[in-house]
């Protein structure tokens, strides 16, 4: 039995002190990306180009249109935006810096509000990090910042001939089995020191990638990272270095480089509900 007051399992309610720290959290993150030349953007609830976006097509919220064309709730904002942004809204204005406060919904009755930008047409991927590790200095929380680059694991893959469910399942201890010197070394890898070591032992097949990715780290102004060099992250369109911020079992923003509308672009998504938790502790 459902009662009149309930409301459906996994969706957002906001009240008193905790609706006032959710405005204030979007406020203060607002004002920085507005201070970075960042402009707003609301996209449409409702999209037909969702699939592109999510691995996993069973968490779409979708209906049929007036046409019978397929649509489904927002899950996810990163294309949407390039996508309004370049065709629909570029006789209008050549600005490459946008922002977004607004949720995403997943099956069934999921939403999470998020604070999001996307940097189109840029492909320094240090700078997106950069914000990232500004926004979190001026919220005065040191969470986990962790570095991967998802070619890694993809030419992995290719170089032993394995299933690439293994790193997007995680399944380390599989790979430990192989009991290969170099792919340990890699699994080890922690800090910029592991990965050093690492590339003195991995194939020049992987070496650019991995080289890639240190150059990133040298780059980033923020003392609490982790390199990950074969995490598998669950966003479709991340195709090179990309990055998660967690704070215990909390993900608190993901970022990374994309390709979309044929160019290279930039973005992240703050989970707003995990960082009021976060704050609030």
């Amino acid at each position: 039995m459902i009662f009149e007051h309930e409301i459906p399992n996994g969706s957002r309610l906001y009240f008193g002190k905790t609706a006032k720290r959710k405005r204030e959290l979007e406020y203060k993150v607002s004002q920085i990306l507005f201070d970075e030349n960042f402009e707003e953007i609301v996209t449409p609830n409702f999209s037909y180009g969702q699939h592109q976006s999510i691995e996993d097509k069973k968490k779409l919220i979708t209906l049929s249109d007036e046409s019978n064309n397929e649509v489904a709730l927002r899950a996810d904002s990163t294309l949407d935006v390039v996508r309004i942004i370049t065709k629909r809204l570029g006789r209008t204005t050549s600005h490459k810096k946008w922002f977004y406060i607004q949720p995403v919904f997943s099956y069934p009755s999921h939403e999470d509000y998020q604070i999001g930008c996307e940097w189109i047409d840029h492909d320094s991927i240090t700078d997106i990090i950069n914000l990232t590790a500004q926004i979190l200095t001026k919220l005065e929380i040191q969470p986990v910042l962790q570095i991967s680059n998802i070619n890694i694991p993809k030419l992995v893959c290719k170089e032993l001939d394995l299933d690439i469910g293994l790193f997007k399942n995680g399944e380390i201890a599989q790979l430990f089995e192989l009991n290969i010197d170099w792919l340990n070394a890699l699994i080890k890898v922690k800090n910029i020191v592991d990965l050093q070591e690492a590339l003195k032992l991995v194939p020049n097949s992987i070496k650019v990638e991995l080289e890639k990715l240190q150059s990133t780290v040298d780059q980033v102004d923020y003392s609490n990272i982790v390199i990950a060099p074969l995490y598998h992250g669950s966003m479709k369109y991340y195709d090179d270095v990309y990055y998660r911020v967690i704070s215990d079992n909390l993900t608190l923003c993901k970022g990374g480089s994309y390709k979309s509308e044929g160019m290279n672009s930039l973005g992240f998504a703050l989970y707003s509900d995990n960082l009021l938790k976060v704050l609030e502790d």
